[in-house]
This record gives C-alpha cells, structure tokens and sequence, in this order.
C-alpha cells in the first residue's frame, strides 16, 4: 500500500476522499464524525502520552485492519405501480349528477362514464392518484372520447407518445391501443366497455409521459450511492383538464419536455444521427502503441485521412498545403506533427503531437451512430434530473470531459482541465451552490484515507505524522501521533495537514458545502493536469487555474487572489452572490457552439442508466 510521502507525489495528496471534510483552523472535523452524530464519544481512542511508542504494539497479534467502504451500486427498484382505484369513480346514473356544459361534444356522461368503474388499469403511484382525483370528479368529461369512437384529440396525443424517441424516452413505455369495432356483437355495451378502458388507459399514458418527460423515467438516487438529486415534484393535477382544453394538444404535451439549449442541442443530434443511421464510413487506425514526432508507421495515411474528416473546418483551412500536398508518406513529418497537434487542441487533448489511443479514438470517429445515441439517450434523461434552466451563471463540472466551466451573463467565460476521483474513488453526482474560497487551506484528512490508507503505516510507525508535520486530536485535544492507540478506534482522532507547499489542498479551496464533502481546490501535483485521462484523485475536483476560478466566482481579478494567498494565513472570503455548481455527469453533452462532444464512461455509470430504463420498462409492462 502506498503511505503519504513528502512532496507532490504523496498518496494523500490525492485529496479529498470519500467521506473527505475540510477542517475549521481551529480543530479538524471530518464528514465521518459528523455522520456518526457529534463530538462526544463513547469509544473513546487511548492516549499514552508519557511513551512515544506504546509497549503493546511491539508484542500486539496481528489485528485485522478496518475499512471504510465506499458508495455502491444498486440493482435498480423501478417506482412502485398499482391498479387505479376506479371504486372511487362516481356514476353520474346512480348520483343524478350533471357534467359540466362542455361535456355536450364529448361522450355522453350517463351510458360511457359509468363503465369507468370496471376499467382496469395500472400505472405508476402518482399517475393513479392524478387519475382518480380528475375521473373521481364527475363534473370532468371524458378527455379522449366522442361519441362511440375516439377523438381527433386522442388520434394527435397517441402522435406525440409514439414519437417519445425523438426526446429520449421510449415509445413503447407510452403504448396503447385504439379498440377495434366489433361487428359480430352488436350489443352497445361492449364497445362503450372498450373505449372507456381505452379512455382511462390513454389518460395513464399521457400523465405518465408527462411525468417522464419533466423529469426523466430514473430516479437517480436508486442507482448508486455517488447519485444525489431530489427528484423533481411533476403536478398531474392540471394535465388532462388542459390537455382536454387546449386548442392544440400535441404543442401542449410537447410544452413539457424540457427547452434548456443543452437539451436541444442534445434533442437535434440525436435526430440527426438517426437520420444517418448506422452507414457511416468509420476509419480504422490500427496503432497499439506510442506515435511519436521523427517516427515512421504505416497508419500516417489513416491518421490523415482521419483529419481530413473528423477535423474542423478551421483547422482544415490553416493547414490545407499540407493536407494538398500529402501523398502518402508513412514519416511523421513536423508539417504531420503540426496538424495533429491542431487536432489535438480542439479535441481538448494534450496538443503535443504523441498520437495515443485516447487521440487514435477521435481520429477514428470516436463511437460509432449507434454508441452515440444510446449516449444521447442517457443524456437526455440526466438533463432532466438538473433544473430547466441551469441558470446565467453557474459553474458546471462535466466528470468525462474532465473539465470545468465558468458561465456568466448566459455566456461561458472561463474552463479549464480537471482532476476527478479515481474509479475506485469517484467523485459523485449532484448539484449544490458554491458559497465560499479558503485561502492557504488546512486540509482535514478523511476517516477514509485514516483507515484504509494511512492506518497499516502508523500501527508499524506510530510517529510517523509528527515527523511529516501533520497535527493530531483526540476528541479536540492537540496530541503526538505516537501517543495514539492507532490498533483502537479512530472514531475521535482527528488529523489535518497545516497550509504549505506540500499540502494536499494547495493554495485554496472552493467551497460548495454538501454531504459529500466534495469540493475544487489547487493542488501541488500539476503534473496530473497533462494527461488525458485524469481520474486521478480522492474524489474531489482538482482546478489546473484554481486562482482563475477563484477570481470568477468572487468576481474579483487574479492579482487580488495572488494577495490573499500571499498573507500565508488560513482564512475565508464568501461569495458576493452563491452561485450554482453542477458536479455533473454526461458522456454527451454541447460545447460553448453547441457542438456534441462525446466522451469516455470513465465510471461505467451510463450502464446502470440503460439497465434502469430496461427495468422500468419491463415493471411497466408487467400484468398482474
């Protein structure tokens, strides 16, 4: 295991953690402590501070070491389905009561309403209740009927739920059949049973794809332990009184789905890339290694040829002699470096002309139509779960691209590369608002990184953390490292790391207080920033500017950041104004022109996302 070790390369400066709190300058707090309840415990840790070491570690039987788990995964519970309640349905033969005078173009109250009550239907709790409380009024009229046939209104909602794929939802979650006329039973009673099943049925579709389309058909906190959202509230009271109202319904139940930029940046590409289909020419770049600047490989051609597709038209242009004057050399050439680094930059990859796969896979394409649109698919469904307008400013972590913006006035000003957490400690999904930046930081060390990390080492070298300077408590009391009981319990220690050039956290942090004690902070391991793939930390977002971001959201200049780093003292500036952050998630997602970027599923999440949908669909469609 690998223990903290002075300067950029230390295990701790992998900051953060799963359960990682920054701690006040006067005594360090951890999220575990605060998990567990309050300060005070009754599993109090020994202090030995008359001996540096204590006696029994030297004679002590090997004891297991703890562990501190991290978030899991979920086999996904889809929301919960009932059959309406169709007894509290009123008929209007039975109570004498009189619909309302537009019922007079719909079906006729007295014969079609009263078979509602031998309707079978199921759907989803908050769907039943919205069609009880509309059907269980008998001044409300029957929405998708006329006479004994449905209505021009059913034919135009039944378009639009068969057209959910264009917004990312799937049609047959919205399904239902229009009853066929049967000429062989003239008797009256079957056909008004049959519409008025079909009545309710289509009711249950449109809240539902409502409901799904505001939104999304995945409650994101059932799948994993890193998703964090509250779930929109979707009020189906109104929907099918003005459903019924409107004079165009299909632009009504359209009106729903959400119309934030990013999601019809998202909505258009998947129309597009359907369009396409699954015909479009991809080339292969068959390169396993390292291409470098003076090599020779036989897939220069493809490599140019790649370029000479997938590049922008910009960068086409700037080196349009080279890409005239090719004629198939195998030499990476510095005119071929120089075009492959203009590739790299708008690809946001290293621009430094080492072809590698992360390189080789946008060269090539990138994914394939079909990979694309089951990536939109995913996306469209997490643009949902965030709010429909991220707001003018706001800041927006997007964890595949490993890269963060800064928008303001509508308009994004700033972004820059950055370090998530590893696979194995990943940073999680949500939305909070940025309310502080600490300058020349403390950091807490979390539980997570106490037990599963620095642990092994202090029980072999109890003072091991005072020779690298870290401050130790017990239950808010200053103690010596090697006067701790590390085979005890670590419930009440408390370490943190002063301000310095070593320390995990930098020069600052930003602070956006949540219960998963993720944050951005500068770090001391720049070098991590070159690589493409930057799953690199404890769970928390590294900045490659943090002095820019910093300056952004105080909404000062980076020289005034540079003084207040430069007192060297720990301390804190609010905000003028919280500013939303969205610590987000999507494999596909629009640049600044509104170009789809694609990226890796550097956490495998968009799985789980697919297996929900598939899930939800099959508990819909199940019969009992």
């Amino acid at each position: 295991m690998t223990f903290l070790l002075k300067g950029a390369a230390s295990a701790l400066a992998l900051s953060c953690g799963m359960a990682a709190m920054g701690s006040t300058p006067a005594q360090a707090y951890t999220l575990m402590d605060m998990i567990r309840g309050d300060r005070a415990r009754t599993q109090s840790t020994i202090v030995n501070p008359r001996r540096s070491v204590p006696s029994f570690l030297q004679s002590a039987p090997d004891a297991p070491l703890p562990k501190v788990s991290s978030p899991r995964y979920y086999t996904y519970q889809p929301d919960a389905m009932r059959f309406v309640d169709t007894g509290k349905f009123t008929d209007p033969v039975v109570t004498g009561a009189v619909a309302d005078a537009s019922a007079a173009t719909e079906a006729t109250p007295s014969v079609q309403r009263r078979f509602l009550i031998e309707a079978k239907v199921r759907a989803p709790v908050e769907v039943a209740r919205a069609l009880e409380a509309y059907y269980g009024d008998v001044k409300n009229p029957l929405v998708w009927l006329a006479g004994t046939d449905v209505n021009d209104r059913a034919k135009a909602a039944m378009d639009v739920l068969a057209d959910a794929a264009s917004v990312g939802l799937d049609p047959a979650d919205y399904a239902v059949q229009v009853p066929a006329e049967d000429p062989t039973n003239p008797d009256p009673a079957v056909r008004d049973r049959a519409l008025t099943q079909f009545e309710l049925e289509l009711s249950a579709k449109v809240l539902a794809y409502v409901q799904d389309t505001v939104r999304g058909r995945v409650d994101p906190n059932k799948l994993s332990g890193y998703h964090d959202f509250k779930r929109k509230d979707v009020n189906l009271a109104p929907v099918l009184k003005l459903a019924r109202m409107s004079p165009d319904t299909p632009a009504y139940l359209r009106s729903r789905t959400p119309d934030a930029p990013q999601f019809v940046a998202l909505e258009g590409e998947l129309a597009k890339l359907r369009a396409e289909g699954a015909s479009e020419e991809r080339i292969d770049i068959a390169l396993s290694g390292l291409l470098r600047p003076g090599d020779n490989s036989s897939e220069i051609p493809n490599i140019v040829k790649a370029i000479g597709k997938h590049g922008s038209a910009a960068l086409k242009a700037e080196h349009a002699s080279t890409l005239s004057a090719y004629t198939g050399s195998t030499e990476y050439s510095p005119e071929i470096v120089s075009l492959v680094e203009g590739f790299q930059k708008e690809h946001g990859l290293k621009p430094d002309g080492v072809i590698g796969q992360a390189t080789v896979r946008i060269m090539a394409g990138g994914d394939s139509n079909a990979s694309k649109v089951e990536k939109l698919i995913v996306a469209l469904e997490q643009a949902r779960w965030l709010p429909a307008d991220l707001g003018s400013r706001y800041v927006f972590i997007n964890q595949p691209a490993y890269m963060v913006y800064y928008h303001n006035d509508n308009k994004e000003q700033l972004s820059m590369r950055v370090v998530i957490g590893q696979p194995s400690h990943q940073t999680f999904f949500f939305q909070d608002q940025i309310e502080t930046v600490e300058f020349n930081p403390f950091w807490g060390v979390p539980q997570s990184i106490i037990i599963n990390e620095m642990l092994p080492r202090l029980r072999s070298d109890p003072s091991y953390l005072d020779r690298m300077g870290y401050e130790v408590t017990v239950g808010g009391r200053a103690v010596a490292s090697s006067s701790v009981d590390w085979y005890g319990s670590t419930t009440n220690v408390s370490v943190r790391q002063p301000p310095s050039d070593d320390n995990a956290l930098g020069e600052l942090k930003i602070l956006f207080p949540n219960a998963h004690a993720i944050y951005m902070h500068d770090t001391p391991s720049k070098s991590f920033f070159k690589r493409d793939m930057r799953a690199l930390s404890h769970g928390c977002v590294r900045l490659a500017e943090p002095r820019a971001m910093a300056a952004a959201v105080l909404n000062t200049s980076v020289d005034q950041i540079g003084k207040e780093i430069a007192t060297g003292k720990n301390h804190a500036l609010q905000v003028p104004q919280k500013i939303p952050v969205y610590v987000a998630y999507f494999t596909a997602w629009p640049n600044k022109d509104g170009v789809i970027q694609y990226f890796d599923d550097v956490y495998g999440r968009d799985a789980y996302v697919q297996k929900a949908f598939d899930a939800t669909t099959k508990a819909r469609d199940a019969q009992i």
